[in-house]
């Protein structure tokens, strides 16, 4: 992991098919994410694990094939950020003030499918609560839920403890 600051020009477009039920939202791509060009592409972060436990498919499927089995299961899966800078990929060095989030109030308008959203983690949370419409009316009738960090980070709990918790978004 480098210590030298890092700018996402553009994060990574919403994994989303035609009329997903329940939204992921993590804070931003790590680096390892950015190098691959893919969500959660660390090899020790346990999100596609858990995915693939969850939703009973092969964890070595290709990322596409992954990919495709969220949207199956009317996944869909996004970060708030789109663009800032950090130091490495903790999300604790997260510069605030180089923040650009992404535009959730259009998302949620034509995606009208969308009724729950879980939270990777408390800084996509927070980050995504800072937002002048995440109390409006449409953004009130979600079901809103954080998740343990799938993070490697975060190693405070266990891949089961984490496996548990995440059973939430079935």
């Amino acid at each position: 992991m480098s210590d030298q600051p890092f700018q996402i020009e553009q994060g990574f477009p919403p994994l989303l098919g035609p009329t997903p039920h329940t939204l992921i939202l993590g804070s931003m791509p790590s680096v390892t994410s950015l190098e691959h060009q893919q969500y959660y592409a660390h090899p020790r972060n346990s999100f596609w694990p858990i995915m693939a436990k969850l939703f009973h498919f092969d964890i070595a499927l290709s990322y596409q094939q992954r990919c495709a089995a969220l949207i199956h299961h009317r996944i869909a899966v996004w970060d708030v950020v789109s663009s800032g800078y950090r130091k490495g990929s903790l999300d604790q060095n997260i510069d605030p003030n180089t923040l650009t989030l992404n535009d959730f109030n259009t998302l949620f308008h034509t995606t009208s499918s969308i009724t729950r959203l879980f939270f990777n983690g408390a800084k996509a949370e927070t980050l995504f609560k800072q937002l002048p419409y995440a109390l409006t009316p449409r953004f009130q009738t979600l079901t809103m839920q954080r998740l343990p960090s799938t993070s490697p980070a975060h190693a405070a709990m266990t891949f089961e403890q984490k496996l548990i918790a995440w059973r939430a978004i079935l």
